[in-house]
């Protein structure tokens, strides 16, 4: 997949390839929803938990929604909101939890369809982990979503930086940031290097920031504007 350029339409991120294909059963249309599915599962149960469901419900609301999404080709039907797969994700199974609660619970018990494998075992320790709050279940769904898609950001980071492990603090990796002297120390080099290297690594990331991002839009266009919205929802 080809979504790290600047300065071009994203003809083949996994979001635009998605829309593209107008929900049909292709190979590649598959296998970018998958992994979208894959990777952003979790803020659709929070969201669901968050609305009341018990872990059970959930669990079939999500199991159902994927299903349907993956064997359906329902991509289609949210026309309006097709441009960031952040707003598709959630109208979607909006729309599926008013309408098809009864197909959900029919698909994950025996509706013959596959579906994705999901650890809701760790989906719900973390949400029992949650800090209390006062969020609306939609805005928790975007927190999770834009936090989501910043440990993919660093996932892809990590993978291709790996001689920069002990920096990674300085871009919101776990643990703090020690001091450059004891970096400089550690690295046989010198407090400027340490610097010139966090600086570098800044950059790398903001590049796959934004490659990460554009793998959820249409397009690229909307790169800029879905950043700004993804931070403005992590400050609230």
């Amino acid at each position: 997949m080809t979504g790290d350029r600047t300065g071009a339409r994203f003809a083949t991120t996994r979001w635009s390839i998605v829309v593209a294909a107008g929900g049909s059963a292709g190979a590649d249309a598959r296998e970018a929803l998958e992994t979208l599915c894959r990777t952003y599962w979790y803020p659709l149960y929070a969201y669901a938990r968050r609305r009341g469901a018990n872990r059970e419900s959930a669990e079939d609301l999500v199991q159902g929604f994927f299903a349907m999404l993956l064997e359906r080709g329902s991509v289609a039907a949210a026309d309006p909101q097709r441009g960031r797969f952040r707003a598709f994700l959630l109208t979607a199974f909006q729309r599926f939890n008013a309408d098809e609660h009864d197909r959900a619970i029919a698909l994950k018990r025996g509706g013959g369809v596959r579906v994705l494998a999901f650890d809701f075992d760790e989906g719900e320790s973390r949400y029992c982990g949650e800090p209390s709050h006062d969020l609306t279940p939609e805005r928790w769904f975007e927190r999770r979503f834009a936090l989501a898609l910043l440990a993919r950001t660093l996932a892809r980071l990590e993978a291709d930086r790996p001689g920069d492990a002990d920096l990674l603090p300085f871009v919101g990796g776990k643990g703090d940031a020690p001091p450059y002297a004891e970096i400089a120390k550690a690295r046989g080099t010198s407090e400027g290097a340490v610097k010139v290297s966090v600086h570098r690594l800044r950059a790398r990331y903001r590049e796959c920031l934004r490659a990460e991002i554009r793998e959820t839009v249409a397009d690229d266009a909307d790169v800029d504007d879905e950043i700004r919205h993804l931070l403005a929802v992590l400050r609230s």
